[in-house]
């Protein structure tokens, strides 16, 4: 999903556009999912500080918007977050690291939907433009989804360690924190070494397949209607 890998100057085009919408909407919804859970669980850090926004300016990370491109998944700036203002700390962590990339999912979903609607005018028209659509839109779905899967896996500072500190034994929330930074380099030199991509790639399909056949009924409709 690299910039780099389009082997043509239209792929090249489609793979450059789409990741700037991941980059300047996706990612500020991200952030901003984080930021409104935070606000409704009584913690109004995020707010003082400006990133109840989508503005994409507040959200942006130069280094992770570098990864989005070379790579397909990446990050933002992290939003303030201070729990002792939760009305539950464990379970206002647990939903306000949640909430970004459940974000995530929600716009995979909605790509999925749209991408079986423009698969079937595809198969009608036959007509490259609805073509290049697709291949936008299943760059988006795989985008959001790898956002999400990254998101969640339970290594600080990634939203899943703040899940999993959330019912997670002492001795274990004490180890992450300790080694967090050997853990979270270790990860990223392993996902870059191509290591861990294959299993990371696997459950990225699995999703990817589930939410495109959610929506098998848009063929139906297409078969019924024209």
């Amino acid at each position: 999903m690299s910039i780099l890998s389009a082997s043509s100057f239209q792929e090249f085009l489609i793979y450059l556009c789409t990741k700037l919408l991941i980059i300047f909407a996706i990612l500020p919804v991200h952030e901003y999912a984080h930021a409104y859970a935070a606000k409704k669980m009584g913690d109004n850090t995020a707010l003082m500080h400006g990133r109840l926004t989508l503005n994409p300016l507040k959200h942006i990370d130069p280094i992770g918007a570098i990864f989005i491109l070379l790579v397909g998944f990446g990050w933002a700036k992290p939003v303030p977050i201070n729990p002792r203002n939760f009305r539950d700390v464990k379970k206002g962590s647990a939903l306000v690291a949640f909430a970004g990339p459940f974000s995530n999912l929600i716009c995979a979903t909605i790509g999925a939907l749209l991408y079986r609607v423009v698969m079937n005018v595809y198969f009608q028209t036959l007509s490259e433009v609805w073509l290049y659509m697709l291949m936008a839109l299943s760059l988006f779905i795989q985008i959001n989804i790898s956002l999400a899967v990254f998101n969640l896996i339970p290594i600080p500072p990634l939203d899943g360690s703040h899940i999993l500190f959330s019912f997670a034994p002492y001795k274990v929330i004490s180890f992450m924190h300790r080694y967090q930074q050997i853990l979270y380099y270790g990860m990223i030199i392993m996902l870059a070494a191509g290591i861990l991509s294959g299993p990371f790639s696997t459950v990225v399909g699995w999703i990817y397949e589930g939410l495109i056949n959610i929506f098998f009924w848009v063929d139906k409709l297409f078969l019924l209607f024209t």
